[in-house]
């Protein structure tokens, strides 16, 4: 998926984000990027980036542990898809 920089920055991250999950490219379990490294990855600030990591998170993908990261759930973990 490419960005198109005329649009809202942060839901195509979290697609970006939500499609590597969905592909095995951050398996189940699996630690992904930080919100930094996100930022550096799409050139955008880290607000932005955590908005993305954040609209992640609320489809229910991923779990955050204060200072330990971000992780994918697995698919039991996961809410069913609707």
């Amino acid at each position: 998926m490419s960005i198109d920089r005329t649009r809202a920055m942060w839901p195509q991250i979290a697609t970006v984000i939500v499609e590597r999950i969905r592909n095995g490219t951050y398996p189940p379990g699996s630690k992904i990027p930080s919100v930094v490294q996100v930022a550096n990855e799409f050139g955008v600030v880290n607000s932005t980036a955590q908005r993305a990591m954040e609209a992640v998170r609320k489809e229910g993908l991923t779990r955050s542990e204060a200072g330990m990261g971000t992780y994918v759930l697995r698919p039991d973990e996961q809410p069913p898809a609707t």
